[in-house]
């Protein structure tokens, strides 16, 4: 009776996936439980090969992304993710050679660097925020060309 071995993948399966937990094995644990089920169901070794391959393949394909998006527990989110392309104003002069620079953005003061090492920004200018690497806003000068015509 394969009862027993579908039990025992499925338990593996768990105890896989307990330890790892990178989403990795428990469809394939869900797959073995379709196959216990219609092991119950008298239906032959054959069929319960292709149902525990079907549902763990249809499982890892259509369900997996949708929940490394919501349960990957690397992923660290922060409130500044949509700082990128916003304008921010110059507090303090920044140069990277120099290692000082500050901006301010929606009311707090970020230490700030250039995406140019050689460009520098003074205090009082406005810049474009290119990326956000830790706690520093890397910027981009904004061209004044708007205004010379």
């Amino acid at each position: 009776m394969l009862v027993w071995f579908w039990l025992g993948l499925i338990i593996l399966f768990l105890v896989i996936e307990a330890v790892t937990v990178g989403l990795a094995t428990i469809w394939f644990a869900a797959g073995a439980l379709a196959a216990l089920l219609v092991s119950l169901c008298g239906v032959g070794i054959l069929g319960q090969m292709v149902v525990f391959f079907l549902v763990s393949m249809a499982l890892l394909f259509f369900t997996r992304p949708v929940a490394v998006k919501y349960f990957d527990p690397h992923k660290i989110r922060t409130n500044y993710e949509d700082a990128v392309d916003k304008t921010v104003k110059i507090t303090e002069r920044v140069d990277n050679i120099g290692g000082t620079g500050a901006a301010l953005l929606n009311g707090q003061e970020w230490t700030a660097r250039m995406q140019n090492p050689d460009e520098t920004l003074n205090e009082g200018d406005l810049a474009r925020v290119v990326a956000v690497e830790g706690v520093k806003l890397i910027l981009a000068a904004i061209q004044e060309e708007w205004d010379r015509k």
